[in-house]
Formats: structure tokens, C-alpha cells, sequence
């Protein structure tokens, strides 16, 4: 899919939900997170498998992407499709330096958040748990921050941060 491709898919998009949304997660070490947890900050939650190219691909983005905002305005959460042993799930984030939580939810299709029809699939949820976006295939930084923007710009009252 061509980049001008892309960021026209992610920036299509509609308020999917007019109630917040929220899910469980376990992360690796075993506890039990909410996406309401993260209230007062963007969530992008990206579903992914490590042998999927553009998973791996997008990864370095989603990474710098969490590391600038996690501190105050934004979170990524990683949620890994596979049947796939803890460690080896580990040692793959250690290799690809990926410090955003994650969590192994197995072969899904469907998901609280909606369909997941390819990999990855990702999942955008405003400050006040609203899921106001979907993008199925790669994203970057700069289209995150772009439609994070456009959004607050759009919708002044409820941009958060």
C-alpha cells in the first residue's frame, strides 16, 4: 500500500463508538490493565505477530511514538496475536528495543474495539475512551501525531492533554 495510500485510510475516519470503550488485558508479567486505566491520554492499541513484515516494520515508530508521549499525553499498548510461548515474546521485544506494554491475546478476528481483518490493525482511542479511528496495515509517528491533530483541532473541547 502506497504511504499517501495509508495516511488516507487512517485519516477516514468516523466516531465508531459514542460510549467509552473498554477492555482486560494481562500483561507479561501477568497483571490485569484496562484500556480505562489510561483515561486523560490517547491510547493506540495495535494489534500484531512477529512474523508479520509490516508489524515489524511499523514497530521503531510506534516505539518513538510511545516514548515521546507516555509521559503525558499518549500510550501504546501492543497486543500480539499469536499462540506463541512468554519468553520468546520477550526476547523478540528485547531484540526490536520495543519498551511499550504489551500483551499476548492470541488468534483473534474480532475485538472489543472491532474486526481485525489483517495485520496489523490499529486501534486509535481519544483521552475520554472514545475508539474514533482504525487503520488496517502499517502506521508511522508522523501519521499518529497528524491525525491526533487534526482531531484535537476539530473537536477543541475533548483533545485532552
Amino acid at each position: 500500500m502506497k504511504p499517501a495510500l495509508a495516511l488516507i485510510l487512517f485519516l477516514f475516519s468516523t466516531q465508531l463508538f459514542a460510549e467509552p470503550v473498554d477492555m482486560t488485558l494481562t500483561d507479561l508479567d501477568g497483571k490485569q490493565v484496562r484500556l480505562s486505566d489510561y483515561r486523560g491520554k490517547w491510547v493506540i492499541v495495535n494489534y500484531w505477530a512477529t512474523w508479520c513484515p509490516p508489524c515489524r516494520e511499523e514497530m521503531p515508530e510506534l516505539e518513538s511514538f510511545h516514548a515521546a508521549y507516555e509521559k503525558d499525553k499518549a500510550v501504546v499498548l501492543g497486543l500480539n496475536t499469536e499462540v506463541i510461548d512468554k519468553q520468546r515474546i520477550l526476547d523478540f521485544l528485547d531484540e526490536y528495543f520495543i519498551s511499550y506494554p504489551n500483551f499476548i491475546v492470541g488468534p483473534v478476528a474480532e475485538s472489543p474495539l472491532g474486526r481485525i481483518p489483517g495485520l496489523p490493525t490499529t486501534f486509535v482511542i481519544t483521552p475520554q475512551g472514545e475508539l474514533v479511528a482504525r487503520q488496517v496495515g502499517g502506521v508511522t509517528r508522523e501519521m499518529i501525531e497528524n491525525f491526533i491533530e487534526k482531531w484535537e483541532a476539530k473537536n477543541p473541547a475533548e483533545g485532552g492533554s
